[in-house]
């Protein structure tokens, strides 16, 4: 533990009893001071995160990490995209329903989300077929479809998360909506 709280180029001496005399120059000792003040800019930095992820989650619905891959649908007269599901694109982002609101953070610790969507543009959500990984882990899937014409596709280890987003979706979205099609 003594050895997060050294300072370099300074020993640090549990034993009060050896009273050595340490020698710095100005330079030395505007070095350390430079080097307090950007610990406490990054203190500060780091307390701002936790505050906002401890907002963000006291007041959000659901949270948490989902694999996710965006796709846009074909335009009329467009030909039918490719068949992409040997493409492993998915990436981990962390989703908070919160409000009328699906934010997707890169991180829990981020401040500000990458991508969001207003549940009253959602027009489905469906569950996709389940599927194995490379490393044979099993994959729950589900894809959220805006009325833009993007398509997120969520996936979770656990389908007792896949559900729960399944579900609150489908409540959240049908109120906000007035008729939405859940499969």
């Amino acid at each position: 533990m003594l050895k997060l709280f050294t300072l370099r180029r300074l020993p640090w001496s549990p034993n009060h009893a050896s009273q050595e005399k340490v020698e710095l120059t100005a330079a030395e000792v505007e070095s350390l001071r430079s080097e307090l003040v950007d610990l406490e800019e990054k203190e500060a930095q780091l307390k701002a995160q936790l505050e906002n992820i401890d907002e963000i989650l006291r007041s959000a619905r659901l949270s948490g990490y989902l694999y996710i891959r965006t796709r846009w649908a074909a335009l009329p007269g467009e030909p039918p995209a490719i068949d992409d599901t040997d493409v492993d694109d998915w990436l981990p982002r962390f989703v908070v329903l919160q409000g009328e609101c699906l934010f997707l953070y890169l991180l829990c610790t981020d401040l500000s989300p990458q991508d969001s969507t207003l549940l009253s543009d959602i027009v489905e959500v469906t569950q996709l077929p389940s599927f194995k990984r490379d490393d044979g882990e099993m994959r729950y899937a589900f894809c959220i479809l805006t009325r833009h014409g993007l398509r997120y596709e969520c996936s979770s280890s656990s389908k007792i998360q896949v559900d729960s987003w399944l579900s609150a979706l489908q409540s959240d979205t049908s109120t906000s909506n007035g008729s939405i099609q859940i499969d």
